[in-house]
């Protein structure tokens, strides 16, 4: 609208005078800051501990204006390098900056087939990236553009594990002396590969030279560590435990109504992505609290279980379902259903997809709770501004967007292939083989 309008509209009562110079101002600014359009798109590969994490800078055509996001999938992260560098960043130069659902949208539909581990990850490089700008030209942390905090800090859980029972409780015991109400439990089998514990000496006949593990063998350990913790730690502390979907179905089934007379926080990936139905059986049969999510890529995945109120804790990683901007609106959802939010916070996130996590933490009134990590000072040394536990909480940084600064001369000390002690990987970051005794591939 033109000055010569506004007049007009005043002549006829439309606007007051100060109503029209609101006006002006506004357009005065509009045309002042127009939006930042996308000049470059990097790609931070780095490994300061030996897992590759892929951060996406997003480099705008106003001076000093850019943005960090966190794309990593460290099993395959040259894949994400690559899907960035050669299919995302030529279709974004020139685009505007400032409209990140348009973004969000077109760049999961330009490759047709979607909803894959690659892609999804790309696009959460980008999109975290996208939230950052918005947040640094705004001179606020991302959780004020979201509607504000629900809460002060956020509740967060710590990993306990041990190759025998009391190691694992005096584990248990160091993270609620330092505050920690919420405790992860997971037990060693003597001999075998158990998730997250502790290994042991102990040989056990097998007919392969792989790590084995043997379901029946983990669920008789499992519900004696539950029984042992409860006693030793008590009520008032909550256990949760990870079955890392390493069991059948129907072992499932009978696992979460064993557990129940142990009261867990959440009972955590008792199915694969591969047997989400029956969930249904598990509801039906015990009230045993279940979480899920941090393999899904797919809504196909995650949209039945919140729909039908079949788990009661969403836990995504969140680069795997494209970044902030889907994983916002699966909150929504949750809310909507009384499924609570519990997204995956391991290693294998950069600062930056952590501080991502506790920002939707902070702003949905559905939040559950957060897994932890602590940061070793090599990637302190690489990201500025990490996010913090104190007395059993997170706290993220109040500076504007995430708040984490990346040391890209620190990052290039530390690339993909090595481990933390600077060994050669065998894998490239990918995920080991377990078997049974008879050698058939289990799941995990």
């Amino acid at each position: 609208m033109n000055r010569r309008s506004l007049l007009q509209m005043v002549g006829a009562g439309a606007l007051s005078a100060r109503e029209m110079a609101a006006q002006e101002t506004v357009a005065r600014a509009t045309r002042a800051t127009p939006s930042p359009k996308i000049k470059d798109v990097q790609v931070i590969a780095t490994a300061p501990v030996g897992l590759r994490l892929v951060v996406v800078k997003v480099i705008t055509d106003q001076d000093g204006l850019y943005g960090y996001g966190c794309g990593t999938y460290t099993q395959r992260a040259d894949l994400v390098v690559s899907a960035v560098e050669r299919y995302l960043k030529p279709f974004l130069i020139g685009q505007k900056a400032d409209r990140i659902d348009d973004l969000w949208q077109a760049m999961y539909n330009s490759s047709y087939w979607r909803n894959g581990p690659v892609l999804n990850n790309a696009i959460s490089g980008v999109d975290q990236a996208l939230w950052d700008i918005k947040g640094r030209q705004a001179g606020m942390p991302v959780y004020q553009l979201l509607g504000g905090k629900c809460r002060e800090a956020v509740d967060c859980y710590g990993h306990a594990s041990g190759a025998d029972f009391p190691q694992l409780v005096a584990n248990a015991r160091k993270f609620i002396e330092r505050g920690f109400r919420h405790i992860r439990v997971q037990i060693g089998v003597p001999g075998q590969a158990g998730y997250g514990s502790g290994g042991s000496e102990v040989k056990v006949e097998k007919l392969h030279d792989k790590p084995v593990f043997e379901p029946e063998d983990y669920i008789r350990r499992a519900l004696k560590m539950f029984e042992y913790c409860r006693k030793e730690l008590g009520d008032e502390i909550e256990l949760l435990h990870d079955v890392h979907e390493r069991i059948s179905p129907i072992q499932a089934v009978r696992l979460a109504k064993e557990v129940e007379k142990f009261r867990l926080f959440f009972l955590e990936d008792a199915l694969s992505p591969e047997d989400i139905t029956w969930f249904r059986q598990i509801r039906q049969q015990c009230s045993t609290p279940l979480a899920m999510g941090e393999l899904f890529n797919s809504p196909h995945e995650w949209t039945p279980l919140i729909a039908e109120r079949l788990i009661d804790f969403i836990r995504i990683h969140v680069t795997q379902a494209g970044g902030l901007t889907p994983c916002r609106k699966i909150a929504a959802m949750g809310e909507m259903m009384g499924v609570k939010t519990a997204w995956h916070g391991p290693g294998d996130v950069s600062p930056i997809g952590h501080a991502a996590n506790i920002t939707l933490d902070l702003v949905c009134q559905n939040f559950g709770i957060q897994e932890s990590y602590e940061f070793p000072e090599r990637v302190k040394e690489v990201f500025s501004g990490c996010p913090e536990i104190r007395n059993g909480y997170y706290y993220i940084t109040e500076a504007p967007g995430w708040g984490i600064e990346v040391n890209e001369a620190a990052a290039k000390k530390y690339p993909f292939g090595y481990g933390e002690r600077g060994e050669r990987q065998k894998m490239n970051g990918g995920w080991g083989e377990v078997r049974r005794r008879d050698g058939t591939v289990i799941k995990q």
